[in-house]
């Protein structure tokens, strides 16, 4: 699949649009991320698993807490035309 509709699908979805757009100032944990989302752990996992899939972000562990961040610059560059940066 081309790196633009990965990107593109990835997006897509509002809960994913949203864990993005919380990444883009950093990493964060996932303890992080569902409050500001206001989804389930559940939810939030399985958006992140998929977003992850999609090569978008990468995850680490620490102990028992999961960081994620943004690794493909082209997603900060597109959320930053979007929204008006």
């Amino acid at each position: 699949m081309r790196e633009s509709l990965k990107i593109f699908k990835a997006l897509c979805d509002e809960t994913r649009l949203k864990i993005v757009e919380f990444l883009l100032n950093g990493e964060k944990c996932v303890c992080e991320i569902v409050p500001f989302t206001k989804r389930t752990q559940s939810t939030v996992s399985i958006q992140l698993s998929k977003v992850e899939s999609l090569g978008i972000v990468e995850s680490r562990r620490e102990g028992k807490s999961v960081y994620y961040k943004i690794t493909n610059p082209k997603v900060k560059k597109i959320l930053k035309i979007v929204n008006g940066d």
